[in-house]
């Protein structure tokens, strides 16, 4: 159990705090995956979502996505956002990466308040308009969403194998 000076403070600090615990879930999922089960593709699921080593690039992207709208209405640099397939062995390291990424948006020199965080929108290229609160809390629930599918992925094949 965290101890209470574990946690971040504000706003920000809850919505990070969270999304590295999302983050987190996930890897502990990927770390039982053997590497057959990873590239295996199942049968009847979207394109970009028909594998886990699928939804990883998929996850990865739309972490940097979602970072890279954030910096763009706060004028910060961003890096652009690369398509590439992560091997089992990196999925964990390159979560991490992104994530520390979406951190420093936060905890650099520049802090953003809770006015900005409920003031600054922006439109989504799915055409969904956010303030970063909003983003930030959709980029939770997509990582908690891509876990749980990888799960069912996982049951199917084991229930597959037997």
């Amino acid at each position: 159990m965290k101890k209470l000076e574990d946690y971040r403070k504000g706003a920000i600090g809850s919505l990070l705090d969270e999304y590295e615990r999302a983050a987190f879930e996930l890897k502990s999922v990927l770390q039982k995956t053997s590497a057959d089960d990873y590239t295996r593709v199942v049968e009847g699921e979207s394109e970009h979502c028909c594998s886990i080593e699928v939804i990883m690039n998929h996850v990865v992207r739309a972490g940097y996505g979602y970072s890279n709208y954030i910096r763009e209405a706060l004028s910060m640099d961003a890096l652009p956002v690369e398509d590439k397939q992560i091997p089992q062995t990196e999925s964990g390291a390159e979560i991490d990466k992104m994530l520390a990424y979406t951190a420093e948006i936060f905890e650099g020199e520049r802090q953003i308040t809770d006015e900005e965080l409920e003031n600054i929108y922006f439109k989504t290229r799915w055409d969904v308009t956010y303030n970063i609160d909003q983003l930030f809390e959709h980029a939770i629930v997509h990582i908690l969403r891509h876990r749980r599918q990888i799960e069912k992925f996982l049951l199917k094949f084991q229930t597959s194998e037997h």
